[in-house]
């Protein structure tokens, strides 16, 4: 295989609605491609052509390989880890004994570590240090990608990974972008969730366009802020795993975060498990502070998520704030 030429074998580990949906992805773009699946029924309903549970509706084709041995998974030439980024660290482990030297790993979970506050990058370069880390991340719902509709996300690694990668998945459905910010990308998928719960709070409680609108733009602003004292690169959060990502996930009712966010608003007390944002957001305050960074909304939706803060006391505390220059 030339250093220009994708990668013929392409593994994606984790067949939740995400993983699978990028497994499709990389079949369309003409790789010989595996789906490491955990669940036992999972395992057995997509053999038995049946589907799978988390992405129903969506036939998977004969031709994605799928497995439930993760050793065997690990045997292609790169592998997408999709398992949610607050198991990342107790599943790098496992994945430790069937990597190579140099493999390829991107990561295209969205969060930060609850207990260390680290991005996800951060998180698998410490657990995983022989591995080549790329990150994969923008705005993309799964059940869009699996159907073929028009995705383009970003792909961060450093040299020519990126663009290696970028042969090896895109397609004319799916197109990847390739960057060597993998601070600026981790981040902007972690936090965007964060923000997402914001502006469905605010849908929730019926407090209008204007408020959600400005409640946007301020919410990137905390972004860029902490991007630049982590070293991310502004072109990075402005573009596709940033701003684009922000804009999709914080205004869409398809989103899982800004549904959560939603039904709080209005008064509802709706389970978290699927709500990425809820563990990201005192994760992203810690690290905040820990940057010398101030994040109003990002500290409002963690003292409202833990009960801290009423909700009404939660929009109260940042219209009270004082006024300041853009």
């Amino acid at each position: 295989m030339s250093l220009s030429a994708p990668f013929p074998h392409i593994a994606v580990l984790g067949a939740g609605a995400w993983g699978t949906a990028l497994a499709l992805a990389a079949l369309t773009a003409g790789r010989k491609t595996s789906l490491w699946v955990r669940e036992e029924d999972v395992l057995a309903d997509v053999r038995q052509g049946r589907g799978n549970r988390f992405l129903p509706g969506v036939a998977i084709p004969k031709e994605l390989e799928v497995t439930g041995d993760l050793a065997q998974a690990c045997k292609a030439q790169a592998l997408l880890l999709a398992v949610p980024a607050q198991v990342l660290h107790v599943f790098a482990d496992s994945l430790k004994p069937y990597l190579t030297q140099g493999q390829p790993l991107v990561i295209c979970a969205k969060g930060i570590e609850k207990n260390s506050g680290k991005l996800v990058t951060e998180v698998a370069a410490e657990s995983l240090p022989g591995a080549a880390l790329a990150i994969l991340s923008g705005p993309s719902f799964a059940r869009d990608v699996a159907r073929g509709l028009p995705t383009a996300v970003t792909i961060a690694a450093k040299g020519e990974l990126a663009s290696l990668l970028q042969a090896s998945l895109g397609s004319a459905a799916f197109r990847p972008y390739a960057s060597d910010d993998l601070t600026g990308v981790a981040l902007g998928g972690a936090a965007k969730n964060v923000y997402a719960i914001a502006c469905g709070v605010v849908e929730g409680m019926g407090l209008g366009e204007n408020a959600r609108a400005a409640l946007l733009a301020r919410s990137f602003a905390e972004l860029s802020r902490l991007g630049e004292a982590l070293g991310a690169k502004r072109e990075t959060l402005m573009g596709l795993s940033g701003l684009g990502d922000l804009v999709l996930t914080a205004t869409s009712k398809s989103s899982r975060n800004f549904s959560f966010g939603a039904a709080l608003g209005a008064g509802a007390k709706p389970g978290t498990a699927l709500a990425e944002g809820v563990d990201t957001a005192p994760a992203l305050v810690a690290r905040a502070k820990a940057a010398g960074v101030e994040m109003p909304v990002a500290d409002a939706m963690a003292d409202l998520l833990s009960g801290a803060l009423p909700l009404g006391d939660a929009v109260m505390r940042l219209m009270s704030r004082k006024l300041t220059v853009e």
